[in-house]
């Protein structure tokens, strides 16, 4: 009886909540003379903030169509803004800059719903030895990390020098499935000598940053290092579910001044896997069983950063200047 109070008064919040936000939505409108899309246009800079509000008042609409309009087809999206002009009655003339902002909304709500789409994609696949691209991508991987180190076999021992669990690399990605191999190549391939560098520590993080003074004052002697392609996969998967829950928007609609792309996400994981990096040295694990510790620990560290409409994931990385320059 008492759950069943409960959830009564519940409902009957939420639904009184609802009428009185709704009434006093209709009296800022007749006081201002602006609909909600158009206060917050004026009033937001464009951003994650002002993104998040409008993509928030659109889903929240009693409206169908204003509902609707965040899953559109990106060639609709003009349409769309002229479907959403004409039912909240706004005259385009008048208000030539309201459409602007709203399409550069539009376009990074849409672009981010499809972006988890072809995220989802490549992760679903799985890879193929059979497949000559997906070999080539392989062989790729271990040339750009280890130019000077010629691979010997295609199946062969020496790929457990980058990281992989085995001799042949393709049970490693069962997880991640293409994803982690893009993600992989993607940084050794555009920001060689920071992954190299990585690539490096992560076999001996002892010496990465600090003297061997530096380390002993700092107490910093047990660290130890991890398997680089592992640690890739598992990045992969954070920043998959980084993206998939929605807290990579802050980020994206910061940086991306129209649709979030897959080389967006790819910037994304090159920074990731640096900021991981540094992260995990300065954790000093005691042995590599600490690694999810240290992983979750890591984790809530970003998404509290990302808490922050203004935040945005700021890679130093060549392949991320122009991602930081739009």
């Amino acid at each position: 009886m008492k759950h069943f109070l409960r959830m009564f008064v519940q409902v009957c919040l939420y639904f009184y909540c609802k009428c009185l936000w709704r009434c006093l939505k209709f009296v800022v409108r007749k006081l201002t003379g602006q609909c909600e899309l158009q206060r917050i246009c004026y009033s937001t800079k464009p951003g994650a903030a002002r993104t998040m509000k409008i993509e928030a008042s659109l889903k929240g609409s009693k409206s169908k169509r204003l509902q609707t309009s965040v899953s559109v087809h990106p060639d609709a999206i003009e349409k769309t803004i002229d479907d959403i002009m004409e039912l909240k009655r706004i005259n385009p003339d008048i208000n030539p800059q309201l459409g602007v902002s709203l399409q550069a909304c539009l376009l990074q709500i849409v672009g981010y719903r499809n972006l988890i789409a072809e995220v989802e994609k490549l992760r679903r696949e799985m890879y193929d030895s059979e497949n000559p691209q997906h070999e080539e991508m392989l062989l790729k991987l271990w040339k750009c990390l280890k130019p000077n180190s010629p691979l010997k076999a295609r199946i062969s021992k020496q790929w457990c020098e980058i990281g992989f669990q085995g001799d042949d690399p393709k049970t490693d990605f069962r997880g991640m499935g293409l994803l982690g191999l893009y993600n992989l190549v993607y940084f050794a391939e555009w920001d060689t000598e920071i992954a190299q560098q990585v690539l490096s520590d992560s076999l001996q993080p002892k010496y990465s940053q600090f003297s061997k003074a530096e380390w002993e004052k700092k107490k910093l002697d047990k660290a130890i290092g991890y398997s680089f392609a592992i640690v890739g996969i598992n990045i992969t998967d954070l920043a998959y579910n980084l993206l998939v829950s929605g807290a990579l928007k802050t980020h994206f609609y910061n940086v991306a001044p129209e649709a979030p792309t897959l080389t967006h996400f790819q910037q994304t994981f090159c920074y990731l896997m640096h900021e991981f990096h540094k992260f995990w040295i300065e954790e000093d694990p005691l042995d590599i069983m600490e690694f999810n510790r240290v992983r979750e620990k890591f984790h809530k560290r970003l998404l509290k950063q990302l808490q922050n409409p203004e935040m945005a994931l700021c890679p130093h990385f060549a392949a991320s200047e122009s991602l930081t320059n739009m």
